[in-house]
Parts: structure tokens; C-alpha cells; sequence
């Protein structure tokens, strides 16, 4: 059986997954701890666990069996009413509760898979503990994936550089399966809050360049104040493979289909624009693949058929 390794978190990871788990594929979805904010955060500080939120999402995404969907609902159920529950999801609670009961993170992830009797396994990147920081272009530093992903600065200004603080060494179940694997997938996702900070971790950057796999790069689609703004396809390449240790990457997703308007105006007004697939992007991967990618939706999301389709036919 094929094994297939991607790295990220967030939304990104989850729409990857969602269409991988269709697929006679053993999956390993390795994500990324180093989250700051909202429910996952007070999480991580009040009961010093690992941010849940991005493991929800993806022991989510490979749920199956007979009470997956109902599983599902429960799991990304989040609380608006009350007080200190409020803004918190049902899953990241539960996998708090995990954390207290089996007495670490990882036995937590594992009950939980179980639990949702996911396809394949979901690893974190690491078990340390640390933050991401981010230089800017005027040299200023942010301290914390929140501040980077949700910017109280002029979010026009680039980032030049990120880093983990303390240091944080790669999970050693995470590093076999990444050997191991047939093809690695590394993105979608914002680049530096949530497909970078897994390459930042120590040992990381050899297991890649190590693994015989193909280097799959799934490309966004918007880009995002704070982090992208004004990149075109290739700007995000070069971010996410000069953290990588690869020359090139084997394949890079791009998507070419136009969005609607409609939604690219309504996307407009959060500062965030549809990437532009340029021709520099061939510099960065041995070959590009190009095509419409993007889910019929009224968010810009791509869509998981056609980009684990595209995945699975990969030599």
C-alpha cells in the first residue's frame, strides 16, 4: 500500500485528508504544535498540552465507520454561549480531557483516533513546547503564531525570517513514517503559521531530504495579509522550500481556475487575493502541475476529489 506522509495543519490538512482517506493509501498526517491562539491556546496554557486544535481537525478529516458523521459534528462543535467555555470546541476539549486521563499527548491523539476509528494516523510534528517567532522586513520581531497569523502590526510588511523558541526536536514515530514514506505532501496552508513551522523543527529538514518519497508542494489559493500579501505562486514556493533542505520540490499544485467575482470581492475586503500561478514557479519544482482545484463553494477552499485525485496519479 502506498504511504503517504503530508505535513501542514489547519484547513489546508483537512481538505488534503478528507480526499486522500478515499484512496487504498496508509496515511500519515503530521501537523504542526506551535498554535497561540484562541480555544487551542488557552488550552495549551492552562493545562500545558499541546494545541489540540489542529489534531482536531485532522483526526476529523480521516474519521470513517458508522458514527463518523455524527463523531464529526460533536468534535468541531464549538461553544458561543457561557463563560469559560465559550469560543472552546467540544474536540479540543475532549482531547484535553485525553491528555489528564492517559497522562500525555500522544496516548491522547491515539485514544482519540481510535475513537473515531480514523483511516491512517495523525502525528505531531513535535512534543516540545515552543513558540514560533517571525522577523520582519524593518527587523521588528513577533512573538507567537496568533500575533503572526492575526497581525496588530502593518501586515503589508514581509517576514524575513521565522524560528522556534526554545528549540523543538521532530517526534521520533513522526521521522519513521516521513522515511518511510512513498510521497510527501507539504501544504496547502498558510506558510508561515502552519506548513513551516513543522520544517523549523530540529531534525526535520534531514528526514525530508533523507526520505526517498516524492515532494509533493500544494500551492494556496489566496494570500493572506500578514504573510503573503502581494506573493504570487512562485514567492511561496521559495518561502516553504528554503526551509525545506530540497533543492526543488518533485511536483508543485497550482490552481489556474478563475474564482467567482462575487467571492473574490468578498475576500478582498480582508485583504486576501487570488494566487497568481506565474511562470518562475517551474524554478522551485521538476515539474508543475496546473488545473481547476478549486471546490465550488462559497469559500475559497481547494477541493478535495481533485487534488487527492491529482495525488494519487503521481508516479
Amino acid at each position: 500500500m502506498k504511504k503517504i506522509v503530508t505535513i501542514g495543519g489547519g484547513t489546508g490538512s483537512y481538505v488534503v485528508l478528507r480526499g486522500l482517506k478515499e484512496y487504498p493509501f496508509s496515511i500519515t498526517a503530521v501537523i504542526s504544535m506551535f498554535d497561540s491562539g484562541g480555544s487551542s491556546g488557552v488550552l495549551r496554557d492552562e493545562f500545558g498540552i499541546l494545541p489540540p486544535g489542529d489534531i482536531r481537525r485532522a483526526l476529523v478529516a480521516l474519521s470513517e465507520g458508522t458514527r463518523a458523521e455524527i463523531l464529526r459534528e460533536l468534535f468541531n462543535f464549538r461553544f458561543e454561549n457561557g463563560g469559560t467555555l465559550k469560543g472552546h470546541s467540544f474536540g479540543n476539549l475532549f482531547l484535553a480531557a485525553l491528555s489528564s486521563i492517559y497522562g500525555s499527548d500522544i496516548e491522547a491523539i491515539r485514544k482519540a483516533s481510535e475513537l473515531l476509528d480514523i483511516k491512517g494516523k495523525v502525528l505531531p510534528v513535535s512534543l516540545d513546547n515552543s513558540n514560533l517567532h517571525a522577523i520582519l522586513e524593518d527587523g521588528s520581531e513577533i512573538v507567537g503564531e496568533t500575533n503572526i497569523d492575526v497581525p496588530k502590526h502593518d501586515g503589508s510588511q514581509k517576514i524575513k525570517k521565522v524560528f522556534l523558541d526554545p528549540p523543538a526536536r521532530l517526534f521520533e514515530e513522526t521521522a519513521e513514517a516521513i522515511m518511510e514514506a512513498d510521497t510527501i505532501v507539504i501544504g496547502p496552508g498558510d506558510p508561515y503559521t502552519s506548513v513551516i513551522p513543522n520544517l523549523l523543527v530540529g531534525g526535520m529538514k534531514e528526514a525530508i531530504v533523507k526520505s526517498k518519497a516524492k515532494k509533493v508542494f500544494v500551492c494556496n489559493l489566496l494570500s493572506k495579509w500578514g504573510e503573503t500579501h502581494d506573493n504570487v505562486a512562485s514567492d511561496i514556493a521559495q518561502s516553504v522550500l528554503s526551509y525545506s533542505g530540497l533543492p526543488k520540490f518533485d511536483y508543485a499544485i497550482c490552481n489556474t481556475a478563475a474564482m467567482e467575482p462575487k467571492l473574490v470581492a468578498a475576500y478582498e475586503k480582508e485583504k486576501k487575493y487570488p494566487i497568481h500561478c506565474d511562470d518562475k514557479l517551474s524554478e522551485y519544482t521538476t515539474k508543475v502541475i496546473t488545473g481547476d482545484f478549486f471546490s465550488e463553494a462559497d469559500i475559497a477552499r481547494h477541493d478535495s476529489a481533485k487534488i487527492a485525485k491529482t495525488i494519487s496519479e503521481l508516479q
